[in-house]
């Protein structure tokens, strides 16, 4: 096959519009509903309850937005209200995912909280429950933990929860990536005691922003309603009687988000055969895709990614923003791919850095299946027997190009672009 770049960028995950998009749009802008109230919010609102099968659906400007508020109902209803210019989780720790996006731990930072760092599992790549269990060991005090489904693999909610009920903790389920994935046939998105969605510009169906929040409770729902509009009260003037955000929806992004919800299950149909081919493709190759559990659940496919097989890893060193690698005959690393995927005109993505290496969050504690630890490197692991999967994944894993607009015949080229690799 010969290899050429491609014309247009192959993006890892960009939007996919269908029209209804558009006319929704329009339909605020010509009934002149522009701000955070109109008939869009309400009918997305709707669409996500009757396909996620919760009761309420609060339409906000993003997940992260999504998550404060969780965290805040959460906080006080364990702790309190707290006074204004204080954290609802002042000088509390809060359990975390390791392998995930920053905006699900920063939350916890904004209301003063520390996060705790829960390693990740083989399995699913989620938050596992053995370091889990081992984490109240050590701090028995946690009454929160804020859980990710990454990549849209759902997590081993049942072993998480059962850890969580003997502990008497809440969870803050994080869904923003596996909207419309199911765990023994139940949508993501109801398993926590509070629950988040995303609709970012490259999401599975996406608003270009925007989030919500899930949840059962109506009192629970009306209460981030408020908070989200400046926590107005219900006087003629502008009355505010606690702290309040910017953080409804505007009727125009939910014109979006309401025009993509009939496309999901198409959408999660077409990254899943994205998925299957890669998995076909690069069956000879020493790498394995981000794995599921095939029993329990189905992931919505969002982004596929590939590990590499220890022993097939060429030499790659890693500095906070630059990284090195040696070229190996029969070995390639993530770098070299992600490289060469650029010369291309396709794009990648390492796997999310843990959270417990970052800068930001590097004193915060970090717990593995062993106790608490510390970010160490791939050879440290292989010489030490040490137990940082997370670190191991970003060591060895990298996303692939898994935009549903991909042609199969553009996958094939993917496909041959990372064997030339390991030739």
């Amino acid at each position: 096959m010969e290899l050429k770049p491609f014309e247009k960028r192959l993006y890892l995950s960009s939007p996919t519009m269908h029209g209804d998009e558009l006319k929704f749009m329009t339909e605020a802008y010509e009934t002149n509903w522009m701000s955070t109230v109109g008939a869009n919010i309400n009918e997305a609102e709707k669409l996500i309850c009757e396909k996620i099968g919760c009761r309420d659906a609060v339409a906000l400007s993003s997940g992260t937005a999504a998550l404060h508020l969780a965290i805040r109902l959460a906080g006080e209803r364990l702790y309190g209200q707290p006074k204004v210019g204080h954290g609802v989780l002042e000088g509390k720790r809060v359990f975390c995912s390791d392998v995930t996006f920053d905006a699900t731990v920063n939350p916890v930072a904004y209301e003063g909280g520390e996060a705790v760092f829960i390693d990740t599992e083989e399995d699913t790549w989620n938050l596992d429950p053995v370091a889990l269990e081992k984490a109240f060991e050590i701090y028995p005090e946690v009454k929160l933990l804020v859980m990710v489904h990454l990549y849209g693999t759902p997590a081993k909610v049942d072993e998480i929860r059962q850890v969580c009920d003997r502990h008497g903790v809440l969870i803050i389920e994080d869904a923003a990536e596996s909207l419309g994935a199911t765990y023994k046939g139940k949508q993501t998105g109801l398993f926590g005691d509070y629950n988040i969605i995303s609709f970012n510009g490259n999401k599975i169906i996406t608003g270009s922003s925007g989030g919500m929040l899930l949840t059962d409770n109506t009192d629970d729902a009306n209460r981030v309603r408020k908070w989200s509009t400046q926590a107005r009260e219900d006087a003629q003037w502008y009355q505010h009687e606690e702290l309040g955000y910017n953080y409804r929806m505007s009727n125009v992004i939910a014109g979006v988000i309401r025009g993509q919800i009939p496309y999901l299950d198409e959408h999660i149909a077409q990254k899943k055969a994205i998925y299957m081919r890669y998995r076909e493709g690069l069956k000879d190759l020493p790498v394995t895709m981000n794995p599921y559990d095939e029993a329990n659940s189905e992931p919505n496919f969002w982004l596929s990614c590939i590990l590499i097989d220890r022993d097939a890893m060429c030499r790659q060193v890693r500095s906070e923003k630059d990284v090195l690698y040696e070229t190996e005959p029969g070995k390639s690393c993530p770098t070299e791919i992600f490289e060469t995927l650029l010369k291309y005109n396709a794009e990648g993505r390492p796997v999310w850095k843990p959270m417990h290496m970052q800068p930001i969050y590097r004193m915060n504690p970090f717990i593995t299946r062993s106790g608490s630890g510390r970010a160490r490197s791939n050879a440290y692991i292989q010489e030490n027997g040490f137990n940082d999967v997370g670190c191991d994944l970003f060591d060895r894993g990298l996303c692939l190009p898994s935009d549903n607009k991909m042609t199969p015949d553009q996958q094939d080229m993917i496909i041959e672009i990372i064997k030339r690799c390991f030739s």
